[in-house]
């Protein structure tokens, strides 16, 4: 579901209502301090779950001491943010 890769965390699944609770926690389970960048580049379908699943990221990061971005994320995904008006609360690199 997830892996770590060339110092990214690469997402290899769909972002969906019926992966989002197990993708919430596999990725709190790369949390630390420091930098973390979840790569989205394999992610196979999104939708608005995939926004609930990254908020949820920065949350936890936070309060670890983590900086966490994103890199990769479909275009779909970004166009939603953009909608809801959370598009600044996501980092992209």
């Amino acid at each position: 579901m997830i892996e770590s890769a060339d110092g990214r965390l690469l997402v290899k699944s769909a972002m969906t209502l019926d992966s989002a609770r197990a993708l919430q926690e596999a990725g709190r389970a790369f949390l630390s301090a420091g930098t973390v960048v979840f790569d989205f580049s394999a992610v196979t379908e999104a939708d608005s779950s995939a926004i609930a699943v990254m908020l949820d990221w920065l949350r936890q990061g936070k309060a670890l001491g983590a900086t966490v971005s994103f890199t990769g994320v479909p275009a779909a995904v970004r166009s939603l943010a953009d909608l809801y008006g959370v598009a600044e609360l996501l980092p992209q690199i």
